[in-house]
């Protein structure tokens, strides 16, 4: 393979030229109730093209590799046609390397006829539980390997495996519907989704607690973030702020994300990086050959860095970060986050309740949405604080806000980081990506909670 892409690299009139080509497979169980809808398999050979010629990107992909050369001309061909001024990347040393796949348990060792009896377990532990009607769930595991070359003279092989499993059991009373989710993945390791049968009949229980769980009065309360919906709140609120692909092109996002500005507290600090080991968003090198950095966004309250691709880092002039991600081949890489964080302070859960005469206690995610600096975001569980003590169960509460008063007044952060390596992240058409977020047990001093 190593010399087919050196061939097809050599002899264009380019500034600047990358191939990857991915071998990969992919398995699917999809159950809705006790029925199983969907079992698939996909196995996949395709590769692309990048090419930098004239002032412009050229791109082609391609599931037929035998005609590398040819492809590689097309995209150089291509990127001539776009014209413009020459666009920089910032240097980046070329890597000879084979990264294998991290598998401590490898799913693709796994017959399919455990994987579902195993899903069959979980199925019928949601629907064991008395009140609940229905349930679905999603598995899928997979692996890649990519090839990458430029014509620099990098060449690197790398593995990953990836594995996703989401759950949710649903209860119905009349027109009354509620539901409790869990998603959950890992990087090669199945066994990380083997034991969770307490779970599974977990989401029954507290599904069918929901239907009898008041509405919480709508109002502004201090509010505790648990790990998970604290993590999701910096990845989907901040962290994609953070992508210099959509600063550097747009003057009101470079007003607000200016270099130096203060945006929380000094025990507030935000890091996103693929060198952080063994994560969903964990991985060597990017889709553009750069190697895994870990990358202080927010320091001590203060904006320290962004995440970069060559071309924005160069663009801003500024270091690149390794955050240059593509879904898979049919893709050109863009700006992504890799695992996206909330560092530990000092503070326990128990320090946060105290001193909360009435607040609420919020916990893991139905979803949300952010447009610049505004954000909403459903908790998938919530309870009421009294007198420093977490109360009655509340049905799933909104939290809206500005990120930045938000930030401004998070005024303790916990000791219990814990990372949420469910799902995955979407941008640009590109989804679901493998990422990780993670944060410890955080308190905002006053958020507006949507209720009745």
């Amino acid at each position: 393979m190593r010399d087919q892409i050196s061939e097809a690299l050599k002899g264009h009139d380019a500034q600047y030229v990358e191939i990857r080509l991915e071998e990969s497979d992919a398995t699917t169980l999809r159950y809705r109730g006790r029925e199983l809808e969907e079992v698939g398999r996909a196995v996949g050979l395709g590769g692309n093209v990048r090419a930098l010629a004239g002032g412009g990107w050229g791109f082609a992909s391609f599931n037929d590799i035998s005609h590398l050369k040819e492809h590689v001309a097309a995209a150089v061909s291509h990127a001539r046609r776009v014209g413009g001024e020459r666009v920089a990347l910032a240097e980046v040393a070329p890597h000879v390397d084979f990264v294998p796949a991290e598998a401590p348990s490898n799913p693709l060792a796994i017959p399919l006829a455990d994987k579902k009896r195993l899903l069959d377990d979980y199925v019928g532990l949601m629907l064991g539980v008395e009140g609940v009607s229905s349930c679905w769930l999603s598995y899928g595991d997979g692996s890649r390997k990519v090839y990458f070359a430029n014509s620099e003279g990098s060449y690197i092989e790398q593995e990953r495996i990836d594995i996703n499993l989401g759950m949710s059991a649903m209860a119905r009373d009349g027109g009354n519907v509620q539901q409790s989710t869990e998603s959950v993945g890992s990087l090669g390791d199945f066994n990380f989704i083997a034991h969770l049968h307490g779970v599974a009949e977990d989401l029954g229980r507290k599904a069918v607690s929901l239907l009898r769980a008041p509405r919480v009065k709508g109002g502004e309360y201090p509010v505790i973030l648990d790990p998970v919906l604290a993590g999701v709140f910096i990845h989907e609120a901040f962290g994609h702020l953070s992508e210099a692909d959509h600063i550097y092109t747009d003057d009101r996002m470079r007003d607000l994300m200016q270099m130096g500005r203060r945006f929380g507290p000094p025990h507030l600090n935000v890091v996103d990086g693929a060198a952080i080991p063994g994560l969903r968003g964990s991985y060597k090198y990017d889709d553009e050959g750069t190697p895994a950095a870990r990358t202080y966004l927010i320091r001590e309250g203060v904006l320290v860095g962004r995440l970069h691709s060559r071309e924005t880092a160069a663009a801003m002039k500024e270091l690149p970060t390794g955050n240059a991600r593509a879904i898979n081949h049919a893709f050109p890489p863009i700006v992504r986050m890799t695992n996206t964080l909330i560092e530990p302070g000092a503070a326990t859960l128990q320090d946060m309740l105290a001193g909360i005469k009435e607040g609420v206690y919020a916990k893991n995610w139905y979803g949300g949405m952010t447009s610049m600096e505004m954000f909403t975001f459903s908790a998938g569980e919530a309870y009421m604080v009294r007198n420093g003590k977490i109360e009655e169960l509340l049905r799933p509460v909104m939290l809206s806000g500005n990120l930045f008063t938000t930030l401004a007044i998070l005024d303790m952060v916990g000791n219990d980081l814990d990372m949420n390596q469910g799902g995955g992240c979407g941008k640009d058409g590109q989804s679901p990506l493998p990422v990780s977020n993670g944060s410890p047990h955080v308190r905002i001093r006053q958020c507006l909670v949507g209720g009745a």
